[in-house]
């Protein structure tokens, strides 16, 4: 810092007190100087709004004059520069950080479900109100990844975004490749370690995960997607059998977000966004993410391939993000500068499932009989899919094939699994999953 007349604080509003925002009290406090030092200002706290005044805050280091319940109110005060949302949920966030980004107020959220439903509301009004719009924190926790996508690869051509974002399905995923778990069993594990929530239903069925997918297609490829442009499957009928069948091939399975830009059917460039569980080549710079850890691999023309890794959830890590941005937009204040703001310049089209290329692993429970095969290859035949690789095993009652296929559009794929099912030469469908990656 030069010496001469301190500058005047930063001064801060926060909405949410929670396991995040608590995170956020405490590193502001405990890294006062330092933050100071490379602000060029302090940070001061002037207000936090809360759902319930009179419960129990332990040791936070904060005035318990500062709290409130009155979040809009918060907003709207004159002598606030900078506004952190750690709440969550569409409303009343949107209406709190609208309201902000209008009046000339800096953003900072964590609020990913708000970006990947409704993020056009918040960069519309950010222009409006020539605000800065931060929301690290909201995909991957405090791994940098956005500020990336959005700053450092600006020059660059990405191509396409393969990640595991949701810490609960991977430790699920991971515990039951390495035990030989069922999939309750994993996640009767995975909630009484804390890495699931009581209703994981958010996690497991990929809700999350899409939301953190729309948010970066929309980053990577500049165009605006949102949540309901993922096509999204969830990983609770993914079995122990299923493990070991991915380990048979060489392979595991990992609940994947994928954005890829691409020519449609029709030659148009385009994007597809989704987010299912599929099997990955044990190769994979994915495919050794254990434990509740986050991974994205980014791949760009020029820079080629990118992996970010490190802890995608809990309050310090997410409030770790939440920091950066805070001193990112300070600074902008301090020096009358400005974020990147929103480039969707590219207004690409979100494709449909049906038109991604991937591939299938098919289990099917058939009768043993002659022809069974030649009937169940010109099912495939029909459907212009090629098969990569057979594998029969069991007799009688269990007699079983498994498929994998080359690469073919989703659609094909899908319409061959129906079919299948109505041979009556297949008992049933033991599984489905895609497989991604080259394997």
């Amino acid at each position: 810092m030069t010496q001469g007349e301190p500058k005047k604080p930063v001064r801060l509003a926060l909405l949410g007190c929670g396991t995040v925002g608590s995170e956020v009290v405490r590193l502001l406090h405990d890294q006062a100087e330092d933050l100071t030092a490379r602000i060029g200002a302090p940070i001061e706290i002037v207000g936090i709004a809360v759902r319930r005044l009179g419960r129990e805050r332990g040791d936070l280091p904060v005035d318990p004059g500062l709290f409130t319940t009155d979040a809009l109110g918060l907003v709207k005060r004159d002598d606030v520069d900078v506004v952190v949302e750690v709440v969550g949920g569409i409303e009343p966030a949107r209406t709190w950080l609208v309201e902000a980004l209008r009046a000339g107020r800096s953003v900072i959220t964590a609020n990913k479900a708000l970006l990947a439903e409704d993020g056009a509301t918040l960069h519309d009004a950010a222009a409006e109100g020539n605000a800065d719009l931060y929301y690290e924190a909201a995909v991957a926790g405090a791994i940098p990844l956005l500020r990336p996508l959005r700053e450092s690869l600006h020059g660059d051509r990405v191509t396409r975004v393969t990640g595991i974002v949701n810490g609960t399905t991977n430790f699920i995923l991971s515990s039951m490749d390495s035990s030989g778990a069922g999939f309750s069993e994993a996640l009767d594990e995975a909630t009484e370690l804390g890495y699931a929530e009581a209703d994981p239903t958010a996690d497991v069925e990929g809700f999350d995960a899409a939301a953190k997918a729309a948010i970066l297609a929309s980053l990577a490829f500049h165009s605006r997607v949102t949540a309901a442009d993922v096509f999204r499957e969830g990983m609770t009928g993914v079995t122990a059998g299923d493990m070991a069948s991915a380990k048979e091939m060489g392979c595991t399975i990992k609940l994947l977000c994928i954005a890829e830009r691409g020519p449609d059917s029709s030659g148009q460039e385009s994007v597809s966004v989704r987010v299912h569980p599929a099997m990955i080549p044990r190769s994979h710079p994915l495919a050794g993410v254990g434990d509740a850890f986050n991974a994205v691999f980014v791949e760009a023309e020029a820079a080629g391939q990118l992996m970010f890794y490190g802890r995608g959830a809990g309050g310090t890590p997410t409030a770790s993000a939440v920091l950066g941005d805070i001193v990112a937009a300070a600074r902008n204040r301090l020096s009358g500068t400005r974020a990147p703001s929103e480039s969707n310049y590219a207004h690409l089209p979100v494709r449909p499932i049906g038109e991604a290329v991937t591939r299938y692993h098919i289990s099917l429970d058939v009768a043993e009989r002659p022809g069974v095969l030649a009937a169940v290859a010109g099912v495939f035949a029909q459907h212009e899919v090629s098969i990569a690789t057979v594998r029969q095993s069991g007799r009688a009652e269990d007699a079983k094939l498994v498929i994998v296929t080359h690469g073919a559009p989703d659609a094909n794929l899908a319409a061959t699994v129906e079919e299948l099912s109505r041979l009556d030469i297949v008992r049933s469908i033991a599984s489905v999953l895609r497989v991604e990656g080259g394997a």
